[in-house]
């Protein structure tokens, strides 16, 4: 009764619960522009989808099938400025012309997240970072599912959270959040909310400016009030120095790695020691099927989630227990020759890529390289000398490596093939090395996305 009575606030606070029959126009049909569109239908919305790119056909099935109309390849100014509200996909930037032109004549640009929250009275969990935030996403829905909870999974992973709302009533969701999804919010609250880490990413959409992308991360907990609570990484300095700055309305609930916290996670004597008003969870870091410092991170901030829930303190330890971790994460590919393929495509950021190769224990070929997004790479260069022996550059525009890391090895090589980049890993590794694919950086000058990269990644060693 309490939760429907939240929902109904929301809902009273969300102009977007009171806009039905309104004219509801998307723009982007991608995974989340089609997920808005059913839920918009199903709302009694007048819906429109409008693409500057060409449309998947599978999602022009889905748009003619639910009879919306839709445009690709061109945005009708006309008839998107009649909008009553407009939900941009999130890889479009505010800057683009249509957004700048709705945003002047006062029409509300929204996320599918804010959209979609309206009309769900589940609570939410939701989970942003620099890195972690997929791996730390599945970790707690695996928690809750294992509990039993009625949980759904969206967000940047899974299927959409609007197309979720619309065909399904869990009690709990757990959303993983980008920041460019975050930045379409302006009533969205999680009533738990998540900052795995903040590292410097995606600065060509923040006019390279830290702050500004900063101030996107913390956008999770801007409408969260003193009952909720915000779960976050005390030896993070950039999240803790923006905290003394600019304090948030929820229970902050720390972990650490560096010091004993009152409320919140930390190490102690090799376990993870969760410790929430004297309700106190504990369970060795060897337990842990996912190793690394980062992995242990991403699990304490499950840990804290779980006991915020209350959930069986056995049930928390088996599912940590158990959980496998994510795809291009990491992902132990195969081994040949006694030598081992890794593939962590989803590092698409230098922070990403520092965890990995300092997970790294044996003499590693490091394939890396994309679409660099204002990286600096000199936290690297300590890793580098030490664990990399050979550098494989895989991208179109591969200078800004080569300055780099060009002094670090003695054979430095260049590709524009994943295949190719493999077959020279091959040759260049000895028994007992390892072959790392971890980018650093973005997969769309040569790739479709970062699973499309990973994907022919370990096609690649299989073919070896």
């Amino acid at each position: 009764m309490q939760k429907e009575k939240k929902n109904n606030e929301y809902k009273k606070a969300s102009p977007w619960g009171k806009l039905s029959g309104a004219s509801l126009v998307i723009l982007g049909a991608g995974e989340s522009g089609v997920g808005t569109a059913i839920l918009g239908l199903k709302q009694g919305f007048e819906v429109f989808v409008s693409d500057i790119g060409k449309i998947k056909d599978k999602y022009k099935e889905v748009l003619e099938e639910l009879g919306v109309a839709w445009e690709e390849l061109q945005h009708s100014e006309q008839r998107i400025l009649q909008a009553d509200v407009v939900m941009k996909s999130p890889g479009m930037p505010e800057t683009v012309s249509i957004v700048k032109q709705l945003e002047a004549k006062g029409v509300p640009v929204i996320s599918e997240i804010e959209f979609a929250a309206a009309f769900t009275s589940a609570k939410i969990i939701g989970i942003t970072g620099s890195n972690g935030k997929t791996t730390t996403t599945k970790f707690v829905y695996h928690i809750l599912k294992n509990a039993g909870i009625k949980v759904g999974m969206a967000g940047n992973v899974g299927d959409s959270f609007a197309l979720q709302v619309a065909t399904t009533t869990p009690d709990w969701f757990v959303l993983e959040l980008s920041s460019f999804q975050l930045d379409g919010i302006k009533n969205f609250k999680p009533e738990i909310a998540v900052l795995t880490n903040i590292t410097p990413d995606h600065l060509d959409r923040y006019e390279y400016k830290l702050e500004n992308y900063i101030a996107s991360k913390f956008r999770i907990t801007k409408n969260q009030s003193a009952e909720d609570y915000f779960i976050y990484d005390f030896d993070d300095e950039l999240i803790t120095s923006w905290l003394e700055e600019y304090p948030v309305k929820a229970e902050k609930m720390p972990f650490s790695l560096q010091q004993k916290v009152e409320n919140g996670a930390y190490i102690e004597n090799e376990n993870i020691i969760v410790n929430i008003k004297n309700n106190q969870f504990n369970m060795p870091t060897s337990s842990l099927e996912l190793q690394g410092k980062h992995n242990t991170k991403n699990a304490m901030a499950a840990a804290t989630v779980s006991q915020l829930l209350r959930i069986r303190k056995e049930t928390i330890r088996e599912s940590m227990e158990s959980f496998q971790g994510v795809e291009h994460r990491l992902e132990q590919v195969l081994k040949i020759n006694n030598v081992q393929y890794i593939n962590d495509s989803k590092a698409t950021n230098v922070n990403a890529t520092f965890y990995a190769l300092e997970s790294m224990t044996t003499e590693t070929v490091w394939i890396v390289g994309g679409e660099d997004k204002g990286n600096i790479y000199d936290d690297l260069l300590p890793l580098v000398n030490e664990k990399v022996k050979a550098i494989i550059c895989l991208g179109i525009d591969n200078e800004k490596l080569v300055r780099n890391f060009g002094n670090c090895v003695d054979t430095l090589l260049e590709t524009q093939s994943m295949a190719e980049a493999v077959r020279m890993a091959y040759g260049l590794t000895e028994k007992g090395d390892s072959v790392l694919l971890s980018p650093a950086c973005a997969s769309f000058d040569l790739f479709e996305n970062y699973e499309d990269r990973g994907r022919q990644f370990k096609e690649a060693v299989r073919n070896l």
